[in-house]
């Protein structure tokens, strides 16, 4: 039976485990950078004065954790890191990250199914396919909306403990290059606004004159961008993984495996969900996840402070126990209602 849906965020835990103290010294740089966004005169700079205070929308996105990803990214490096998030918050503005790239802005570019959010690694990580052969061969703004707009999907969807996110790409019956431009935009984008967000890019039925289209990016992609990339990785019945070793040493007691059968779609990943996309079906569902889920989580960070510096972990741990305890909740009256009538 085909499916036309995303997967719902899994509630299993994936063995992550809470964010680890800090040592002295990055602790040091750590505080500095919240003190920075926390102070009451805080205003971004070079931005006309009635709009250069932090919106609400701007405070939940700079998280502990997202302190952190740009620490990491700067080495640690205080003053560099202030400077990049104002960057990246004035980005997020102008690209219109809140207001501009809506799904109503965007849908029109995702009714093909070039790009859609579909299943998690086993990492927990949410996995967005595309297909480059329903990409056009040009530049196109609107694309690029799409491709960020399904990255904040993406992130709206990680569960406790998972800051990345899968990129799937299939290249079966592609048979021109993309557009080199919009590659390298793309790349300057989530190199410079999105540190640590990849975790994993996945390069399915590469064809061998693309090799060289291939070469001509890696000068622009920073070694940690290199590392995620994994070209025609292999894929059996028991799932997806980065080399060949790695799928004949796999066991039930590995942790080789990059995605179980039953979260990779089967068209072009060999996987057991026979996902079709379907627009009408799919996007609306979508959506209706993705804000369900992000309202929930703005409604507990609100009930945390609603500051900078709360830590997703605490947020998204506490929407997955209530997601559990409302289910629980209405099992038992089912149940309890089943009892009732017999």
């Amino acid at each position: 039976m085909s499916v036309h849906l995303p997967l719902p965020v899994p509630t299993r835990s994936h063995e992550i485990a809470p964010p680890s103290a800090l040592s002295e010294k990055n602790q040091t740089s750590y505080d500095c950078v919240l003190e920075h966004f926390t102070a009451v005169d805080h205003t971004l700079p070079n931005v006309d004065q009635e709009k250069a205070a932090l919106t609400v929308d701007e405070k939940f996105w700079l998280s502990y954790e997202c302190l952190l990803r740009f620490l990491r990214a700067t080495n640690w490096n205080a003053d560099t890191t202030i400077k990049r998030l104002e960057d990246t918050l004035k980005w997020r503005r102008e690209f219109g990250i809140y207001d501009k790239i809506t799904p109503e802005c965007v849908e029109p570019e995702a009714t093909t199914g070039k790009a859609f959010l579909f299943g998690y690694d086993t990492r927990g990580r949410p996995a967005i396919y595309v297909s480059p052969s329903k990409v056009g061969a040009e530049e196109s703004l609107r694309t690029m909306q799409l491709m960020v707009w399904m990255a904040e999907r993406a992130f709206d969807l990680m569960g406790p403990g998972v800051e990345t996110l899968a990129l799937l790409v299939d290249y079966a019956d592609s048979t021109k290059n993309p557009s080199f431009g919009l590659c390298r935009t793309t790349l300057d984008i989530i190199q410079t606004h999105y540190p640590e967000r990849l975790g994993l890019a996945l390069v399915a039925h590469l064809p061998w004159l693309l090799n060289a289209f291939i070469a001509l990016l890696m000068p622009f992609m920073d070694p940690y961008t290199r590392q995620k990339l994994v070209f025609n990785p292999v894929i059996n019945e028991n799932g997806l993984f980065r080399t060949t070793a790695d799928a004949e040493a796999w066991d039930a007691d590995s942790i080789s495996r990059v995605f179980e059968p039953d979260q990779l779609i089967q068209e072009g990943w060999n996987g057991s969900q026979q996902f079709t996309y379907s627009h009408c079906v799919y996007w609306e569902a979508l959506v209706k996840l993705c804000e369900e889920r992000r309202s929930s989580m703005f409604v507990v960070w609100h009930r945390m402070g609603g500051k900078v510096g709360i830590k997703e972990w605490d947020v998204k741990v506490a929407v997955r126990d209530e997601t559990v305890d409302a289910h629980v909740d209405v099992d038992g009256a089912l149940t309890e209602n089943d009892q009732l009538q017999s």
